[in-house]
């Protein structure tokens, strides 16, 4: 994998060379891991580390601190190394553990850089500067940098020009525990009725990068870490979508709430959110029962014909 292709002056870019190497060679040690058989183990109910997890993201922390020695690293596995830093990394270095602890070919590297200023409170985001996400199995590098755009393969890209969430294919993710104190199934089922189709693939990071290369017009989920959506964020906004909470409010790096799209629809999925979140326009799920009983009525039904 070239880094940047001629398209790409690398004088162009500050940061996304050096940490696209980096994830490269950390999506290299992935695939490595993947194709060898790792084992797994909980880190709470359903919550699972792999072997991969922790050794990858120890050469990316090292490798960020060699190139980028004043720059923070926050990781998913638990590094926190210089966190009162200008500029903070945001690392998840196996983005889609579930799917890769089952052998599914779907997980990614994600590292987004954040700057921050003195007058910043704890709880406060800084901006989003930089982007990498790295998918070893596709051999696919998303990259960013605010205000240059956002490239994959050394192939600029740009959202979707859908206009309408009937024509949209969008994508959702769900809680790896507690899964019973989320409501995410009842807005799974809403939008797979008003929309041409919901996907739910195991790697919130690499369906922001969807977005932004228009593979997909939306995402959307509940309780991100900033680990997995820094990058994510700024792709999509650098490849001209828009990111926000459910009711437009601005997008947190921590948070509770993600909708990310290609802009253009939007608004519909705002006023969608508030209708679900109101209890207005829902289709009821059926039963097992009234089920049962609709596929009993309709074999009768056809032994009259």
């Amino acid at each position: 994998m070239s880094v940047l292709t001629p398209q790409q002056n690398q004088a162009d870019f500050t940061w996304v060379p050096d940490a696209a190497k980096i994830a490269v060679e950390a999506g290299r040690q992935l695939r490595d891991f993947f194709l060898a058989g790792v084992e797994t183990e909980y880190k709470g109910e359903v919550d699972l580390v792999t072997v991969a997890d922790r050794t990858v993201e120890a050469y990316v922390r090292a490798s960020l601190a060699e190139r980028f020695p004043q720059h923070g690293v926050y990781g998913e596995e638990g590094t926190r190394d210089r966190m009162d830093a200008d500029f903070r990394w945001y690392v998840d270095p196996l983005d889609g553990t579930t799917n890769f602890a089952h052998g599914f070919p779907h997980f990614c590297v994600s590292l987004g850089l954040e700057r921050r200023t003195d007058e910043l409170t704890s709880d406060e985001d800084g901006q989003l500067v930089a982007a990498v996400i790295y998918d070893p199995m596709r051999d696919e590098l998303f990259l960013a940098e605010r205000g240059k755009g956002a490239w994959l393969n050394g192939r600029r890209i740009a959202v979707s020009p859908a206009k309408h969430l009937a024509e949209s294919l969008i994508a959702t993710g769900f809680p790896s525990r507690k899964r019973h104190a989320n409501p995410n199934i009842h807005f799974y089922h809403e939008f797979t009725l008003r929309s041409h189709g919901v996907r739910r693939a195991g790697s919130a990071a690499l369906d922001l990068a969807y977005v932004a290369c228009g593979r997909l017009e939306a995402f959307w989920e509940f309780h991100l870490n900033p680990w997995d959506t820094a990058a994510g964020f700024l792709l999509v906004e650098e490849a001209g979508g828009r990111v926000s909470t459910f009711d437009g409010s601005p997008r947190e790096l921590n948070s509770r709430e993600v909708l990310a799209s290609n802009g253009r629809i939007h608004d519909e999925l705002l006023e969608t959110f508030e209708a679900l979140f109101a209890g207005r326009n829902l289709d009821p799920i059926p039963t097992p029962a009234e089920y049962a009983g609709r596929r009993k009525a309709a074999a009768g039904a056809n032994r009259t014909i």
